[in-house]
């Protein structure tokens, strides 16, 4: 499970940073003044200047990406309940994201933007636990119809 883990973390890295980058380009264009705008100006301030905040960012889309690629063998855990599965991987999530999304700057760094960070984080695990449940659902009717054909 380990080197699933690690073989996932390290396809992830570059997604991560793939997406990360892509957010910044059309964060960019919505903005619309025709400059690129690769980090938040806070994360500027912080680092000293643009070329450590972008270097910066770049290393958290990486862990982020990581993270969440690695993540993703929870949900391959058969022998946990749905519940159990969604709950441990909201919690590796925010847990190991948290962090950078407040060290990048990409939340308000103030309680209003510690719960809307939160509860978009928990709506979203909502959505997945719902789609999640309702496929296996869908899937336990369709062998309990083939048992029942298979009894008739």
């Amino acid at each position: 499970m380990k080197k699933r883990i690690l073989c996932r973390a390290l396809i992830g890295a570059p997604i991560g940073l793939a997406i990360s980058t892509a957010i910044t380009i059309f964060s960019s264009l919505i903005y619309g003044d025709g400059n690129y705008y690769p980090v938040v100006p806070a994360l500027v301030e912080q680092c000293g200047n643009e070329i450590n905040a972008v270097v910066a960012q770049m290393i958290a889309s990486l862990l982020y990406g990581a993270v969440w690629a690695g993540a993703s063998v929870i949900w391959e855990m058969d022998d946990w309940s749905l519940l159990r599965q969604t709950v441990t991987h909201l919690l590796a999530g925010s847990i190991a994201t948290f962090p950078v999304a407040y060290l990048m700057y990409w939340m308000k760094h103030s309680i209003a933007g510690v719960v809307v960070y939160f509860a978009i984080f928990i709506g979203i695990y909502v959505g997945i636990w719902i789609t999640l449940y309702s496929r296996a659902k869908r899937e336990v009717t369709k062998l309990n119809e083939k048992v029942s054909l298979q009894n008739r």
